[in-house]
């Protein structure tokens, strides 16, 4: 996958300008994902540009599944954000910060508008969940290639254990693709990592082929 080369290291540090950082597209928004292009560990970072006056730059959501605490940042360009139905015109150099209940979006005013965007959990270890990996093999999915992005999944899950959400959408084409006990396998990996898709998974219609599987139900059993 592009993007994922080694930046050059000047004592310790890395240093890259916005269009060094490959652009990313799961058939939603395309951004450019700052944290992973850079190894950051602490936090996520990524930024995403309407290319016309407009563009939707940022998808409508709120982050009360995750809790996280959000920082927008106006990079260049000038747009507009829509917060719980509030309008807020954000010029260059507008900071905007969203606690997680705030339902949130934002428009591109001028082309080329760019918003750089910054979170994490307060008060919680950052755990990237590796959706920048996700991201190619999502369309994937929504075509229902399941087994296609179940063995695309698999590769980046192998060399990128830590990740949660990687290994959880893993789990969920494999479900979808019949490969029940690898399903099962990594379903368990993304709860040991993040405890939150226990609850997830329960509610999950991607495993509803394994409901009757006694290996599921004791992974979905509070622990």
């Amino acid at each position: 996958m592009r993007g994922n080369g080694t930046l050059p290291r000047m004592d310790g540090y890395r240093v890259a300008r916005l269009e060094e950082i490959d652009e990313l597209d799961d058939g939603r928004i395309p951004w450019r994902p700052i944290r992973h292009h850079l190894g950051i560990m602490a936090f996520g970072a990524n930024a995403w540009t309407g290319k016309a006056a407009g563009d939707r730059i940022i998808n409508e959501h709120d982050e009360s599944d995750f809790g996280e605490e959000e920082l927008y940042i106006v990079f260049q360009g000038r747009a507009t954000f829509e917060l719980d139905g509030e309008q807020v015109d954000a010029p260059t150099g507008t900071f905007v910060a969203v606690p997680p209940g705030v339902n949130r979006t934002a428009f591109a005013v001028e082309a080329g508008t760019t918003i750089v965007a910054v979170g994490a959990v307060p008060g919680k270890p950052y755990a990237g969940a590796g959706w920048e990996l996700w991201a190619p093999i999502r369309p994937l999915y929504m075509e229902g290639r399941y087994a296609e992005a179940a063995d695309a999944a698999l590769e980046l899950a192998e060399a990128n254990p830590e990740y949660a959400g990687l290994q959880y959408n893993l789990a969920c084409c494999e479900s979808l693709c019949g490969r029940t006990d690898a399903a099962i396998g990594h379903l368990g990996r993304a709860i040991e990592l993040w405890e939150g898709f226990r609850e997830y998974a329960a509610g999950d219609s991607d495993f509803d082929a394994l409901r009757e599987e006694p290996a599921f139900a004791a992974l979905l059993a509070a622990p």
